[in-house]
């Protein structure tokens, strides 16, 4: 589990990067540079709001927040994705532009500023790895390996420049940058969008998990099946099975099967099931009247 202590120490690192290559933008006249401070800039909310979304994800439920607080992060990782989008649409828009009218630019400037900047951003992204598992901090993950990349970009692009003196190199560093901001962003923005909207997790096959209840002794016949995410690496299913009349003890014994077979073979660690009597006609989306066939 990653410590919300190493997004603050990540947060003030990236502060002092963004100082930096706006001083070696300005004074090497590139806009790839200030292109990529603006762009490292746009990390520091992100990491601000994923610090303060790890916090909350913490919190324990509460009569506001039944569910309690696992979709901090996914919240967080949308919101980030929504500025990138944007971000990236105004740094290709700047970077256009100077293609038209390419500035000379200083390579020296270009080539240690992006150097100690690669420094900084690799050593983000392997202190983030550990959590990359995690929507949220893989959100911060991939665009700080992003950075990596287009500091690395940069570095080549500046070494180009000073053997060939082709200055419009620059502007489309810049559009690159651009391009590979809005290409990972949306991929970001799509997936939190999903779990927000209380989509099915991606791992999970509807028929399959109803299936799978159909094999436990007495369930004859299951539907309103739904399945989605809280955020987090926490699934959630809910369904109605119909069962024969029975004790008590056996309606607690199928219930306990049923939340034991979705957390082993599913990762489910919150099921709601309503039982109710088989024969009742069916008034639902999603039927599965017949048991799955064994052996």
């Amino acid at each position: 589990m990653l410590r919300p202590a190493v997004l603050g120490w990540a947060m003030m690192a990236t502060l002092l990067l963004v100082a930096a290559e706006v001083v070696g933008g300005v004074l090497g006249r590139s806009v790839a540079l200030l292109n990529d401070a603006v762009h490292n800039l746009s990390d520091v909310p992100a990491l601000g709001i994923s610090w303060l979304a790890m916090h909350w994800a913490q919190r324990p439920a509460d009569s506001e927040k039944t569910y309690g607080y696992h979709r901090a992060g996914t919240l967080a990782a949308f919101t980030n994705a929504v500025v990138l989008v944007i971000l990236s649409l105004w740094l290709g828009y700047e970077a256009i532009g100077r293609l038209g009218a390419p500035v000379e630019v200083i390579e020296s400037w270009m080539i240690w500023t992006s150097v100690a900047a690669l420094a900084v951003n690799g050593g983000i992204t392997l202190a983030l790895v550990r959590g990359r598992n995690d929507l949220n901090l893989r959100s911060i993950l991939i665009h700080n390996f992003g950075d990596a990349l287009s500091n690395i970009a940069i570095i080549g692009g500046a070494i180009a420049i000073r053997l060939t003196g082709a200055h419009s190199i620059d502007p489309l560093l810049g559009l690159a940058i651009g391009v590979l901001v809005l290409w990972s962003s949306i991929g970001i923005l799509r997936e939190s969008s999903h779990i927000l909207l209380e989509g099915r997790p991606r791992e999970l096959r509807l028929e399959e998990v109803a299936r799978a209840m159909l094999k436990i002794e007495g369930v004859q016949e299951v539907h309103d099946v739904h399945l989605w995410s809280l955020g987090g690496g926490h699934n959630a299913l809910s369904l109605h099975a119909r069962v024969p009349d029975m004790h008590m003890d056996e309606c607690e014994r199928i219930l306990l099967c049923i939340q034991e077979k979705a957390a082993k073979d599913f990762q489910i660690d919150h099921t709601t099931v309503q039982l109710e009597r088989a024969g009742l006609p069916a008034r639902s989306g999603y039927v599965m009247p017949e048991p799955a066939k064994s052996g």
